[in-house]
């Protein structure tokens, strides 16, 4: 019995990046982002998504690359982790990439830095990172964005404060 996964790859400049396609909700057009006070520097902002309001995670900054606007040919990423659903700013995304589940190459130096990073698969076109949206986040950054995220629905649902 062969087991496989599937991913779905994205694209930062020329870095790709995988995460799983089971974490993956959908992949839409970016849209404007409104600014979240008091959020971590890995959120840019949140958006309203079928009357969510969903926190919107700048990829570029976990991976060190240029900051830049939004374009209007970017895309969010709504995706699942264990503490709820998240939006990924991504330039743009490539498809869904299958491999066997012992494709991912583990053989990483983590640090603080890179502990997002869960690894690389080969594709016929070369290295894609696998991305770790539970650890996108660092705990006091999400204890920060979590207290954000309730002051926000706060201001906006004075109903919900009570």
């Amino acid at each position: 019995m062969r087991t496989s996964m599937q991913w779905v790859v994205f694209g930062l400049d020329t870095t790709r990046v995988a995460v799983p396609l089971a974490v993956v909700e959908r992949i839409v057009r970016a849209a404007e982002v409104t600014a979240l006070p008091l959020a971590p520097g890995m959120v840019i902002g949140m958006v309203n998504v079928a009357g969510c309001v969903l926190p919107v995670l700048n990829v570029r900054r976990k991976f060190r690359l240029p900051e830049r606007e939004v374009r209007p040919e970017d895309h969010f990423l709504i995706a699942q982790t264990n503490r709820g659903s998240i939006v990924l700013l991504i330039d743009v995304a490539y498809g869904v990439l299958e491999q066997p589940a012992i494709a991912i190459e583990t053989a990483f130096a983590a640090d603080k830095d890179s502990e997002h990073i869960g690894g690389a698969l080969v594709s016929h076109d070369g290295l894609v990172l696998v991305h770790d949206l539970n650890r996108f986040l660092s705990p006091d950054d999400a204890q920060q964005l979590d207290e954000a995220m309730r002051l926000e629905d706060a201001r906006r649902n004075p109903a919900h404060a009570r």
